[in-house]
């Protein structure tokens, strides 16, 4: 797939994400979008090696549980995020547009 990030932030007024978007950049489309049931329906879905748990963890720090988040953070071995949601929102679609 070959999308820029300002593409993928453009699509968002699309009814549809990207053609040729993964699972994790689904979620983060639908998360944009206010869906954040169907987000992390998808994002629960994709094995942590491939970045799942990540967005899982973004998501679950979104919704406001700390503790949980926390523990997805762990998963993907990576450090609680501590800037702004839409900071992290988009370090996770450019992590994902590579």
């Amino acid at each position: 797939m070959s999308v820029t990030y300002d593409d993928f932030r453009a699509s968002l007024s699309a009814a549809h994400p990207p053609a040729g978007a993964g699972p994790l950049l689904q979620a983060l489309w639908h998360d944009a979008r206010g869906d954040w049931d169907r987000a992390h329906t998808i994002a629960q879905d994709v094995p942590d090696a491939d970045g799942g748990a990540a967005v899982h963890a973004y998501l679950h720090r979104k919704e406001g549980d700390a503790g949980n988040a926390a523990y997805w953070y762990r998963r993907a071995g990576r450090s609680v995020a501590t800037d702004g949601l839409d900071a992290e929102w988009e370090r996770l679609v450019r992590e994902f547009l590579r």
